[in-house]
């Protein structure tokens, strides 16, 4: 399993992200342009001291990702998609992708992946979206649950 971020921009997301990466032993890919620096003080506090534990790739832009794992592996999540994340198969080589916090995945993965994107559904219809990094936990710990990899 991998998570990828595409074009963050908030230091504490990203950091809260690349710390579940570490917990549960995920490589974490960071799509360019960041809306920070990799060394911005929130980042790294929002990820304590667990980064010597995280598997950090950095992508200069979406083609080089895309390049860089199996298109087959490929799972989008966004508040805009249509079926639920508890109806994706992610048992098996998954790389979970998030869009932006304010501008979500480029329409060009809409119209090159739209099959592939999930929705965490929202319970009360006066929210408007979840966190980043809590709409992150939310699927990897679902692909891990697939896995079979929670039973310790």
């Amino acid at each position: 399993m991998r998570i990828a971020l595409v074009h963050p921009q908030i230091p504490p997301n990203t950091g809260n992200v690349a710390r579940l990466c570490a917990a549960t032993r995920t490589p974490l890919h960071l799509v360019r342009p960041l809306g920070f620096k990799i060394s911005d003080r929130h980042l790294k506090r929002a990820g304590l001291d667990y980064w010597e534990f995280l598997d950090l790739i950095v992508h200069d832009d979406l083609e080089s990702f895309l390049a860089a794992v199996p298109e087959t592996s490929l799972a989008f999540f966004s508040k805009k998609a249509g079926p639920s994340y508890v109806r994706a198969d992610l048992s098996g080589d998954v790389t979970l992708v998030f869009g932006s916090e304010t501008e979500g995945l480029p329409r060009e993965l809409w119209d090159r992946f739209g099959r592939r994107f999930w929705r965490i559904p929202l319970l009360h219809p006066g929210v408007r979206s979840l966190n980043l990094s809590s709409a992150v936990a939310a699927a990897a710990y679902e692909a891990l649950r697939q896995q079979k990899r929670l039973n310790s």
